[in-house]
């Protein structure tokens, strides 16, 4: 049983990772035209009437629905690719702060507090003639603080 509701989410999830990919094409922008130009050329045919327009109504509607669900799997997909690249970036770099990894999982405060923490490196930075010479607010401190001693001398 639970075998066969995996097969049916992965086949609902090739279901919905082809539709994205076709929808995202400049074919599927010519038939999306193409049906509204013949639905314009038709409303002579049926005297512009309230059922003419009901079609169109009805038929956007329901795409939009169902394009709102698809780019919204694709974006959270897209993000979750791109922060797990982040996250090895952030691992692998030797200096750079292993707070941030997984950093979209923390609350609004947590994240608010963390903001505050690092716009110290940004006044930090802002004294330094060279913006890319720290990596981390604690290094940033040592470096900031170890620079005007050595120019003190």
């Amino acid at each position: 049983m639970a075998r066969r509701r995996q097969n049916n989410f992965r086949n609902l999830e090739k279901l919905s990772y082809e539709a994205t990919r076709i929808t995202g094409t400049s074919l599927a922008f010519v038939v999306a035209a193409g049906v509204v130009l013949l639905w314009l050329v038709t409303g002579p045919l049926f005297g512009f009437s309230d059922t003419w327009q009901l079609v169109i109504n009805t038929g956007t509607t329901i795409v939009t629905f169902l394009m709102v669900f698809l780019i919204q799997r694709a974006q959270n997909k897209d993000a979750l690719a791109i922060h797990l690249k982040l996250n090895e970036i952030v691992a692998a770099m030797e200096g750079a702060s292993n707070r941030l990894i997984d950093i979209e999982d923390l609350s609004e405060a947590e994240i608010t507090s963390l903001r505050a923490h690092y716009r110290k490196l940004i006044e930090l930075a802002k004294t330094d003639e060279n913006l890319t010479a720290t990596h981390s607010v604690e290094e940033a401190v040592e470096r900031h603080g170890t620079k005007y001693k050595r120019r003190a001398k």
